[in-house]
């Protein structure tokens, strides 16, 4: 590899983005552990990293095509997993997450990748834009899986302030966390649907164009 190659992996944004990959492995420890602290905290600080490494790629004009690549990965592999964890009823007590809203956030990034490898194939379609339905629902999930973590946490400790905390985070909180989360889920699904049925069956005369990346 040479310099130049080198200078364009080893930028900031990247970075950040193969930290975020580096914590997958410790929040899965962590939570295997049942360390509801440790949890919420590596959580976190893999979120935070997600804001800094875009506004880095923004502000400063490190975009590159491998990041492009490796921050949606890293998001999608971090989510997967902090789902899959936070369904388990023997990992998370008092909260864990339905079943079926694990599904429903699973199912619809299976559904984008393969129509997205589809559209790939049969059109040279090389990726969705993230849509504003997208990054709602993506927000949500984000949100519930904090949320959980928060309140599992705060339900263990004996500080006075997480006393206080647990008593705002009740069964109904979490319903319609639920409820909002699975609902944007579900539009957005359809919506990249929508997009995808629109790549696959263009209109006579529609000239495709090749957008950015789905995230």
């Amino acid at each position: 590899m040479d310099e130049a190659k080198k200078e364009k992996f080893l930028t900031l944004p990247n970075i950040l983005t193969l930290l975020r990959i580096l914590f997958t492995p410790v929040f899965l420890v962590m939570m295997l552990k049942r360390r509801p602290f440790e949890s919420l905290l590596v959580f976190s600080v893999a979120g935070i990293t997600d804001v800094l490494d875009g506004f880095a790629a923004r502000t400063w004009h490190l975009k590159s095509k491998l990041g492009t690549l490796l921050d949606p990965a890293a998001d999608k592999l971090l989510m997967t997993v902090a789902y899959i964890l936070i369904t388990i009823p023997g990992l998370n007590s008092p909260y864990a997450v339905p079943l079926w809203l694990t599904t429903a956030v699973i199912g619809r990034d299976i559904t984008i990748l393969l129509g997205a490898l589809l559209a790939f194939k049969l059109r040279g379609h090389k990726s969705f834009p993230p849509s504003l339905l997208g990054k709602i629902s993506t927000v949500c999930q984000v949100a519930l899986i904090f949320l959980v973590l928060l309140a599992n946490y705060a339900l263990t400790s004996a500080a006075g302030w997480n006393a206080a905390l647990s008593r705002l985070l009740t069964p109904a909180v979490f319903d319609w966390a639920y409820g909002i989360t699975f609902v944007t889920t579900l539009l957005s699904w359809i919506g990249y649907g929508v997009i995808g049925v629109g790549i696959l069956f263009p209109r006579k005369g529609k000239t495709e164009t090749i957008t950015n990346s789905y995230r």
